[in-house]
């Protein structure tokens, strides 16, 4: 069974020493997104991403907030709002992305999502399929290795391996981005 995080738990998701081990604004310049990138945040949760990405790509880009939780969703919502941003869309999902596939995503972006879904291989395939032609895929997540908190080591997914789905869902080109000892990032275009 794969490690579920507990939505009720979502104060874990905004501290200062995560904030300090994976700066969001300075994790999304490492891994490539720009000014005008139509971004999907797929498992946005309470926007941790989603908010400085929406600064990021500007007025001439747009940021999907994309989460299976209504309950996280609200807190981007208030965020968004507070924020003043026009360029966010808040996407409630089963899993399943419709309307993204048409929306022209150039940056798609998950973060400690893929060790929670049992079909790893099949949502990065589906995520594949939502990108615009140059479109690229970056990915968060935990390293592989015993720590105080995130998920149990076992429930983790190993650099190696996630290289390895990543091609066999067709993507040609895989660069390694180094976040720290904590987190990896991985870009696949």
């Amino acid at each position: 069974m794969k490690h579920k995080f507990d939505e009720k738990s979502k104060h874990k998701l905004d501290n200062p020493q995560r904030r300090e081990l994976l700066p969001p604004e300075r994790t999304l310049l490492l891994l490539g997104l720009k000014e005008g990138d139509i971004m999907a945040d797929i498992g946005c949760g309470i926007g941790y991403f989603t908010i400085p990405a929406a600064e990021i790509v500007g007025e001439s880009g747009k940021v999907y907030a994309v989460d299976v939780s209504e309950y996280m969703l609200q807190d981007v919502g208030n965020k968004v709002e507070e924020g003043g941003l026009t360029n966010v869309e808040i996407m409630l999902t089963d899993g399943s992305m419709p309307g993204l596939e048409h929306a022209g995503v150039t940056f798609a972006f998950t973060s400690n999502v893929l060790h929670e879904i049992e079909d790893a291989a099949g949502f990065i395939s589906d995520i594949k399929g939502l990108l615009a032609e140059g479109g690229r895929l970056a990915v968060v997540e935990w390293e592989k290795i015993d720590s105080d908190f995130g998920p149990p080591k076992d429930h983790r997914l190993g650099r190696e391996d996630l290289a390895k789905l990543m091609v066999a869902a067709g993507f040609t080109n895989i660069s390694l981005v180094d976040l720290g000892e904590n987190f990896y990032g991985i870009i696949a275009w």
